[in-house]
């Protein structure tokens, strides 16, 4: 089974927790919209 996370998810430091679980993947949308992080430092994050 597939498991992305989704709500609450703001930082790149949450990027990191929700990738050091095990998910397959995370939803940034009102993060990166706000400009928190860039989508590169997303990906960046998620893939270390």
């Amino acid at each position: 089974m597939k498991l992305q996370a989704s709500g609450g998810v703001g930082s790149l430091d949450d990027i990191a927790a929700v990738r050091d679980l095990g998910c397959d993947g995370v939803i940034v949308g009102r993060a990166l919209y706000e400009g928190r992080f860039t989508l590169e430092a997303a990906l960046e994050t998620a893939t270390a």
